[in-house]
This record gives structure tokens, C-alpha cells and sequence, in this order.
């Protein structure tokens, strides 16, 4: 199955898809104020143009694993998304995801390379 990862934040949200298969992850871009009605339609497009299956979106855990004010502010997004499709959306804690993408060397967007790290993650952990 399809899948697409949003690691959101309140200034940028990264955008990654996975293959048809869904055995791989790959950037493909970054969505300005995704909490916006602009930065929801420019999602939407996304979403309308990959046809996933599933939405996951990265949750910022502390590193305590609690649910801090970033995490709260995530979960908000979550809920507007949720009003924008039917697609089924789940999160995913995504502590170091961003590290990752750091660590990686591209031109990519670090945000689109941290949403791909999280879906890798999340394509790596479900069944098939």
C-alpha cells in the first residue's frame, strides 16, 4: 500500500511518499504553514496527486516520551487534516527524525528528509 508522511511543523511541513509497494520512502517536497487554509489545500494537492492509502504523521514526543506543547500543537493539525480527507491518518513518534535528516547529505529540504525518515520507519514496522 501507498503511504504518505508529514512531519509538520507550525512554519514547514515535510512531505514524503512511499512506492506502490510500499517497501521504500522518498522525499518529494515541503508545505509552508501547513495549518493554514493555504498550507491544508497545498497538503490536499499532495495527498490527491500520490493517492496513498495512509497518512502518517509524525508525533514529537519529548524525549521523555511525553506529549509536550509541539506534540499538542501536532495533534491540532492532525484533526484539521482529518477534516480535509477520508484517508486514514496515524501518527508515529518521530524523536530523531530530524537528526537524520541532518545527518544525511542532499539537496533535499531537510523537512521532506525527515518526513522520508519517518516513513521509512513506519514502512519498516508494518505488516505486510
Amino acid at each position: 500500500m501507498k503511504a504518505l508522511a508529514v512531519d509538520y511543523g507550525s512554519a514547514r511541513a515535510g512531505i514524503a511518499v512511499s512506492d506502490a509497494t510500499g517497501l521504500l520512502a522518498r522525499p518529494v517536497g515541503v508545505v509552508a504553514r501547513a495549518a493554514t487554509v493555504d498550507g491544508l489545500a497545498q497538503l490536499v494537492a499532495f495527498v490527491n496527486e500520490h493517492e496513498p492509502g495512509v497518512i502518517v504523521v509524525g508525533l514529537p514526543f519529548t524525549l521523555r516520551g511525553e506529549l509536550g506543547a509541539q506534540a499538542q500543537e501536532t495533534l491540532a493539525f492532525v484533526e484539521l487534516l482529518r477534516k480535509e480527507t477520508s484517508i486514514p491518518i496515524e501518527t508515529l513518534d518521530e524523536r530523531f527524525t530530524t537528526t537524520l535528516a541532518q545527518q544525511t547529505s542532499s539537496a533535499t529540504p531537510e523537512d521532506a528528509l525527515a518526513a522520508a525518515h519517518l516513513l521509512q520507519s513506519w514502512l519498516d514496522r508494518s505488516e505486510r
